[in-house]
């Protein structure tokens, strides 16, 4: 599919990614507990826009310098292999809580400054751009890393998926939150699966043949 490789593959390592807590879902959660659903949904909506704007600069910054060079490809196959492998390692030893034990207070703020700082949030993350220079290349194949289509689908895929995970996230926000701070164990077994989740990408990007 457009140069594609293991679209299902990435699918469901897209959701499994979308669902593991991290910055964006913590500050989408305590938005929607301190000022309600409608906070929530404007914080998934900037985060959202944000990561547009990694997928634009991945797919068309990405595939011009890959298509250059064969060695370029690989330092970015190995280089990304070595982040998420690192990535799942750490998320494997780390052993703190998974959410904040107590709940943050927003002053009251208007909804279009609420979207402005999940947009800054994620968009000013290097660890986002990151991510996406790590994760898209291992599902495209070398002969269409100059073609910026693969990854536009693949980042707009995984920014589906993790824009109706997030909806979810800021509906149930209060129920959830005070579901995972009261029982630790599912945030460690969260935890662990996540990493070794990390680690099973990273090795099949490191060992992957062009």
């Amino acid at each position: 599919m457009s140069g594609i490789e293991n679209y299902l593959g990435f699918l469901l390592a897209g959701i499994i990614m979308n669902m593991t807590p991290g910055a964006d879902s913590i500050y989408i959660i305590t938005r929607s507990i301190a000022q309600g659903k409608k906070a929530g949904i404007y914080s998934v909506l900037g985060i959202g826009s944000g990561a547009i704007i990694h997928i634009v600069l991945a797919a068309f910054g990405l595939s011009v310098i890959l298509a250059k060079s064969i060695l370029l490809f690989n330092i970015v196959k190995w280089t990304g292999a070595a982040y998420l492998i690192y990535l799942g390692i750490r998320m494997l030893i780390d052993k703190s809580n998974l959410f904040n034990n107590e709940k943050t207070e927003f002053e009251k703020v208007d909804l279009w400054k609420i979207y402005r700082q999940g947009f800054l949030t994620n968009v000013l993350n290097p660890k986002v751009a990151i991510f996406f220079l790590s994760l898209l290349p291992q599902f495209i194949k070398p002969e269409y890393v100059n073609n910026s289509i693969p990854f536009l689908i693949l980042g707009g895929t995984f920014l589906f998926t993790g824009t109706i995970w997030c909806l979810f996230l800021a509906y149930f926000a209060s129920f959830m939150t005070d579901t995972l701070r009261s029982n630790d164990r599912i945030g460690k077994i969260m935890k662990k699966v996540s990493g070794y989740v990390f680690i099973g990408l990273g090795l099949q990007l490191l060992f992957r043949k062009n």
